[in-house]
């Protein structure tokens, strides 16, 4: 595959955009990939003005090393939510060689620590087996890494500050603007992938072809970068090991660790009303909030009113669309074709598996691209609509119920039925982040398995409570036949 050298152009260099490129040219392709951004690795936060590269549209020196331990840049700094790495991301990794090499940047977590505002805090497990964990792990060190990773492939070239401005469906003629000079270049490539994120100039330019569907909701709540600090010589000065979460209802803060001893912390918060991010503006304000529903993160944010004031106030949004391909020629991936809110961890684990499926789906039809593209996104337009679903449901979940008790018991008795019925009942949480199921099917079981549970627990206070006979019925019927794990 691949032995004609055939050229694929991918717009975008973020997380998936780096990644498929890697994959590309494992199957032999060329690959040409521009990015809007300077090159991350090169280019620091204060100094990210597009025409300081002086070398715009230029392909990057392959080999050079990243700038490793350097906080997220080139526009992410105070904007990046850290990322959780589960069981799907790291497939793909594996995929290439590189899940190694990225454990060894991550940081496990083995469940959500949660803070109340008075009392003690509870860790509440993600699964119940030693290696149901998540990772920790920076999205700009990990974009890096990917780029130096794509950077070392033989046919892969990277062009920085190369911004799409637009695609003529009809002539195939793609338009790319060098941000240092404003001068516009126009090419004709064969094949065209967009990975460029939520703001997807292809996507854009696919609406212009006609019967093109598009849906986007975007959440009442914004998300805010802080952090917590580490403490003398590096030390953490919270749990190392967890996700820690302050449920507070309608909002909620959380943190996860970084390899230095910081936590990167995000505030989800709503845009308006009596507190949210339109109200809360005075730095005494600021402060006062903090310590009456945040109290033991404020104590360790000495910087938290800067921060809070100096971040930028970002939007969360669900993005669906169809078709996700134009004949044999584009095709979108990622958060192009299908943004999701970052509640369930999953939107970079989504995209690697989009990169595995994509390659799978060449790997049986090249060199018929057009069946290539049209099988893919025909085996993740529903999973990726499901996962889109579980995500803004997991929001309620992690604002409000994971204080609740009701939720407690219920997911105490679910990894009792788990013991149980392994090969049967296998929570949502685990179908989703420590197996490969379909994410359809993820949701599907989990909606059968909320109802059993909803049931067994509706009598009860505790977990040794459980009416095995019950159980057994109700896992029969609705549960039926053994699930073999992904």
């Amino acid at each position: 595959m691949g032995a004609k050298r055939e050229t694929v152009t991918l717009i975008g260099a973020g997380l998936a955009g780096s990644l498929l490129a890697i994959f590309l040219a494992r199957r032999g392709f060329r690959v040409e990939v521009y990015e809007k951004r300077p090159d991350i690795r090169r280019e620091s936060a204060g100094a990210g003005q597009a025409g300081q590269a002086g070398h715009a549209v230029q392909a990057s020196q392959a080999g050079q090393p990243s700038q490793a331990g350097q906080p997220s840049q080139a526009g992410q700094a105070g904007r990046s939510i850290n990322l959780a790495m589960s069981v799907r991301g790291l497939h793909a990794l594996g995929q290439v060689g590189l899940r190694d090499e990225v454990l060894a940047m991550a940081i496990p977590m083995v469940g959500r620590l949660i803070h109340p505002v008075e009392g003690d805090r509870v860790l509440q497990p993600y699964g119940q087996r030693e290696d149901e964990v998540i990772f920790s792990v920076s999205r700009g060190e990990l974009n890096q890494f990917l780029l130096d990773a794509a950077d070392r492939e033989d046919g892969v070239r990277l062009h920085f500050n190369a911004r799409c401005t637009g695609l003529e469906f009809r002539t195939g003629v793609l338009y790319v603007r060098d941000d240092a000079t404003n001068h516009v270049h126009s090419l004709r490539p064969d094949r065209v992938i967009g990975v460029d994120g939520s703001a997807s100039a292809i996507r854009t330019a696919m609406m212009n072809v006609g019967r093109f569907d598009l849906s986007q909701q975007y959440l009442t709540h914004g998300y805010k970068e802080l952090s917590i600090p580490a403490g003398p010589d590096g030390a953490y000065r919270m749990e190392r090991n967890a996700l820690h979460i302050w449920p507070r209802g309608m909002y909620m803060l959380i943190a996860l660790p970084n390899l230095d001893g910081s936590f990167t912390c995000t505030l989800f918060f709503p845009h308006e009303g009596e507190y949210s991010f339109a109200s809360l503006l005075d730095p005494r304000q600021i402060l006062d909030f903090f310590k009456m529903q945040f109290p033991d993160a404020t104590a360790l944010m000495p910087d938290l009113a800067t921060l809070y004031r100096d971040n930028p106030t970002e939007s969360l949004v669900t993005l669906k669309c169809s078709p996700w391909h134009y004949r044999d020629r584009v095709l979108l991936l990622g958060d192009a074709a299908h943004a999701i809110v970052p509640f369930f961890g999953q939107g970079m684990n989504c995209a690697f598996e989009d990169c595995t499926i994509l390659d799978e789906c060449i790997e049986t039809h090249w060199p018929d691209w057009g069946s290539a593209f049209e099988s893919f996104g025909r085996r993740r337009k529903m999973d990726t609509d499901a996962i889109a679903d579980m995500a803004l449901a997991n929001y309620v979940e992690m604002r409000d119920l994971v204080s609740d008790p009701g939720f407690q018991l219920r997911q105490k008795v679910g990894f009792l039925l788990e013991q149980k019925y392994p090969d049967r009942f296998i929570p949502r949480y685990s179908m989703v982040s420590f197996h490969r199921f379909p994410y359809s099917e993820a949701l599907h079981c989990g909606e059968i398995q909320e109802g059993i549970l909803r049931e067994l627990c509706a009598s009860i206070s505790t977990a040794d409570q459980v009416d095995w006979n019950m159980a057994e019925r109700l896992v029969g019927e609705r549960l039926g036949a053994q699930v073999t794990p992904g």
